[in-house]
Formats: C-alpha cells, structure tokens, sequence
C-alpha cells in the first residue's frame, strides 16, 4: 500500500481529514497514512509553519492529502500552499466543477475542469518595497516558457485522458503583450500537437463573464496562476461553493498534492458540523491519480447520493446531517456504487 502524508490541516481540517479516511478506506483505497503537521497549528506546536518533518515526509512519500491551513493576510508568514507548490514543483493545479444533484446552486449544467499553472506569474514571490518607509511595493510577474509549456501540454494530455474535447486558454495578451503573449504563443503551438482537442483562447475579463452567463460553453481551461486561482473559485460558486470543490497539484518529479481549497471555518470547529464533501472528492482524485479507479468510482457515487438527500446533506447545504452522519451515509452509499 503506498503511504500517504496527511496534513490535517487547521480548524475544522481535523474533522474532515478523519471522515475522509474512513470513506477513503470504506471505499477500499489502498493507503497507510503518515500524519504531519503544517499551518498556525505547527506554528504553536513547532514554531514553524511548515516543519522540516512535514516536508521531508512529503518528499519520501511523494504523495500528500491536506485540509484548510490558516495563513494570515498581509504581515506574517507566507503562504504554506504557495511553499508546497513551488518547494515540490506541483506545477499543474486541477480544479474540476462540476454540478452535483441536490446541492443548492443557480446552474444545472455546469461541468468543466480548469488547470492552472502553480508556480510562476505573480506568484513566484518576486516582491519587495520600493523605498524605505514602504510607502510602495512592487510585485513582479514572470512567466516562462517552460512552465508554459509543460502546464498547457498537461491539459492537453488530461483532456485526452479524460474524454474532455475542447481547451480554452485564458489570458490578457491584449494588454500584457510579452509575459502573457508568451502564454498564448506556447498555447497556440502546442495545439497544433493535438488535432483532435477543440482549441481556443478568451481574454481573462469576457471568461469571467462568459462563465455566469454561459458556462456550458467551457469543457477545459487552461490558465497562469493568478487568473486561474480567482477562476477556479468562481467556477466552484457556480456548483456551489468551495465546499464541494475538489483540487489536485501535480508535480513534475512525481510528486502530487490533494486538498480542501475552502478556509478553516474556526467558527464552527470542533462542533461536528463540517462538510467533508471537497476533501473527499480530492481524495477521488488522488486515487485515481494512484490507478484506484473503482475505489475513486465508489467514492464520489457515495458523495453525490449523501448529497443528493437532505436527511444525509449537511446543513451547510441546506440538509439536516452533521459530519459524522453525513460520513455514514457516504459509506452506506458505497454498497450500491
């Protein structure tokens, strides 16, 4: 069985991390688990956010499931997300929206996948002050043709893995003619590699219309970071909301990373109300990453029936279960999937 690093993540991560590993082996994934620490609970337990443990258990399993971090805006320490992605190279972020039955939403036909490109753009953390007093910042935005290349060729190989037929390529090459001109020339050459893969590119600002207005008419997109982070959380609206919203970063030297992309909701921790549903829709994609196909099948065909009743929906959805009878009813579900 391949080990797993699991971060339990801050908030109510603890509580959808532990139903997930019970749907996850109800499921018959085949994994052992590795608990690790990273976000504002490793800074109290190790004064570090993301300890030297956690990373070096990443690197020796290759593969991590993780909850909700806290990181704080503005001052304090960067984001433990961005580290992971750039510290492991998980170059291809995978965010899939797709309308589920019985989740509130004003859309019924939505079902499209966006990759993001995880490591570059304004992301790269090349920032700084401008003048002592910092009175100004300047961040810069770099783009390259490898990380290009390599993130557009990844849709283009998922698209066709994945039965989807057509990539949209999203950017602003109309104002930022050299760093995302660069983008869309690397977009534009690889399709011609793909000929049976519909092809087109849309300026960032007319998608984010086009995606309230006609979402249906998106299968794949494929975007830099930037765009792509603000895209994929309108696309999980559109089903609704981060709570049902699943993601995977891919690495370049097989390493892979699945997780919750909602916050921590301290809130409402520790009282048994959390909705696993987006942590365990991830870990259907890692075991699909891990050619667990049928424990992948089982696993969201139990999600999407426990969702699909409001005696088994959280309440957060308008339902009447908490996190563990809504993890009951995924795992009695997984008998007739």
């Amino acid at each position: 069985m391949q080990t797993v690093t699991l971060i339990e993540g801050d908030g109510i991560g603890p509580e959808i991390s532990a139903a997930t590993v019970l749907a996850v082996e109800a499921a018959g994934g085949q994994f052992t688990w590795e608990r690790a620490d990273a976000g504002a609970g490793a800074v109290t337990k190790h004064g570090d956010p993301l300890p030297q443990a956690t990373i070096d258990s990443i690197k020796k399993n290759g593969l991590a499931l993780k909850g909700p971090l806290a990181t704080p805006s503005g001052g304090g320490y960067r984001s433990v997300n961005v580290t992971l992605r750039q510290q492991f190279d998980l170059y291809a972020n995978v965010r899939p929206a797709k309308t589920i039955p019985g989740v509130p939403s004003r859309y019924t036909n939505v079902d499209l996948v966006i990759v993001r490109e995880n490591t570059e753009d304004l992301y790269a953390g090349v920032e700084h002050y401008v003048d002592p007093r910092r009175s100004a910042a300047e961040s810069i935005a770099i783009i390259t043709r490898f990380g290009s290349e390599r993130v557009i060729k990844y849709a283009f190989e998922y698209a066709r893995a994945n039965g989807r037929k057509k990539i949209t390529l999203v950017h602003k090459a109309n104002i930022l003619k050299m760093s995302n001109g660069l983008f869309l020339d690397c977009g534009k050459e690889i399709a011609k590699e793909y000929s049976d893969i519909e092809f087109d590119d849309m300026i960032v600002d007319a998608t984010a219309m086009k995606l309230v207005t006609q979402p249906e008419r998106f299968d794949m997109i494929v975007t830099m970071n930037l765009f792509g982070d603000i895209l994929s959380d309108l696309t999980a609206g559109l089903i609704g909301g981060l709570g049902v919203a699943p993601a995977s970063n891919i690495g370049y030297a097989n390493h892979a990373m699945f997780e919750a992309v909602h916050g921590t909701a301290p809130d409402i921790a520790g009282k048994g109300i959390a909705n696993p549903t987006g942590l365990m829709l991830s870990a259907a994609m890692m075991l699909d990453h891990t050619h667990q196909r049928d424990a992948a099948r089982k696993l969201r065909a139990g999600v999407v029936a426990a969702l699909g009743n409001p005696e088994t929906r959280t309440g957060d959805l308008g339902g009447k279960a908490n996190t563990k009878s809504f993890t009951e009813a995924v795992i009695k579900n997984l008998e007739t999937a």
